[in-house]
């Protein structure tokens, strides 16, 4: 499988370009946080989990460079270059998740020298990676069992190895169902206007043969009413207490639908993207991004010259929509605020090593 993201053993951060697939497969080096700022706001990375991975790669790459002797001026300068990334992207928590991880590990080994610092913050970026793919995993042994046999699952947007540092969330459960002999097809959303499921979902699930079908974002009405959808499957960029869900502009549109015509609806989601703080979803802040996205595609303008475009990124899909919400600790279901709140509250999965354990757990039959 291609690596979404990854640290060189030369110090730097390698990322798949994801707005040059699916026609290329080209990689690029960030060697300092402005590099990974550009990255995660240019979307040549994107999705909640590996946008988070990139926060804590980039203040890694942070560390390397701040010439500070003590570590108060270091760790000053540390909660700057987090702000830099921090204002990238304000709707995905995982990314505010990994940069306050990165920054209460330097806390915690306060009392070492600045260089052995440095050296901690790096282990802590690579085992965020770790983490991410292992919970990725988990997230599909939990989840796996939704999907009947036969099934035709629809997705949104892209919640795959793409949109995480390695297997998925939302792809994660449709891969390991396929890994374990189900049999099963995917309608993938085109998702307007960046068209994340026609250029990476299809390509991934292309990738792993898995039979997939591409469809326009206003074609899913029609195709459940003709009984051709047996549930939905999205991920999640931020989660508030009660269970309300911010993803992709359009997974809202497709719950209300799922429950008209009395489909389940599943988030798939990590629970670094439960964001306790927030007691609702209309809390949660909804990006904006230039509305030449809307009026453009590749550089070629589709809109006439002059006319306004709205370019709202994402959508919040309120808790009663949404059959249930798989995380990598396990499947909750409603009430969300206690069930969401006892998983978060959990110590049984807070190593790779547990992670491991809780993958092969779910994995035996």
């Amino acid at each position: 499988m291609f690596q979404t993201i990854e640290w060189t053993p030369e110090g730097a951060v390698r990322l798949l370009d994801q707005r040059r697939l699916p026609a290329e497969e080209v990689y690029v080096e960030c060697r300092d946080v402005a590099a990974v700022a550009h990255a995660i706001r240019t979307m040549q990375i994107r999705g909640a989990p590996a946008i988070g991975v990139a926060g804590a790669m980039g203040l890694a790459l942070a560390a390397q460079t701040i010439r500070a002797t003590c570590f108060e001026a270091f760790y000053a300068e540390l909660l700057r270059q987090g702000e830099v990334l921090h204002r990238t992207r304000p709707t995905a928590v995982n990314l505010a998740w990994g940069i306050e991880r990165m920054q209460r590990c330097a806390a915690a080994h306060k009392a070492l020298p600045v260089a052995e610092i440095v050296q901690a913050l790096i282990r802590e970026a690579q085992q965020i990676r770790e983490e991410d793919i292992l919970g990725n995993r988990a997230i599909g042994a939990y989840g796996r069992g939704l999907i009947p046999d036969g099934a035709t699952v629809l997705t949104h947007c892209n919640a795959g190895a793409l949109a995480t540092a390695g297997y998925g969330t939302a792809l994660g459960v449709i891969r390991a169902a396929h890994a374990a002999g189900t049999r099963l097809s995917v309608w993938a959303g085109e998702t307007r206007p960046f068209l994340q499921g026609a250029r990476l979902t299809a390509w991934e699930l292309q990738q792993d043969g898995i039979a997939v079908t591409l469809i326009t974002d206003n074609m899913t009405g029609h195709l459940m009413q003709r009984g051709q959808i047996d549930l939905v499957i999205v991920g999640a960029d931020r989660i508030a207490r009660n269970g309300d869900v911010a993803n992709k502009i359009g997974t809202y549109t497709l719950a209300v639908l799922a429950q008209a015509h009395g489909l389940p609806f599943y988030v798939a989601a990590p629970l670094s993207t439960l964001d306790l703080s927030l007691g609702d979803g209309m809390a949660i802040p909804i990006e904006e991004r230039d509305p030449e996205e809307v009026t453009s595609w590749a550089g070629v303008r589709t809109a006439p010259v002059g006319v306004r475009a709205h370019n709202p990124v994402f959508d919040m899909t309120p808790h009663r929509y949404i059959t249930a919400i798989i995380t990598d600790r396990g499947v909750v279901r409603p009430p969300y605020d206690t069930g969401l709140a006892a998983l978060a509250g959990q110590s049984v999965v807070t190593s790779t090593a547990s992670l491991r354990d809780s993958v092969k757990s779910t994995h035996t039959p």
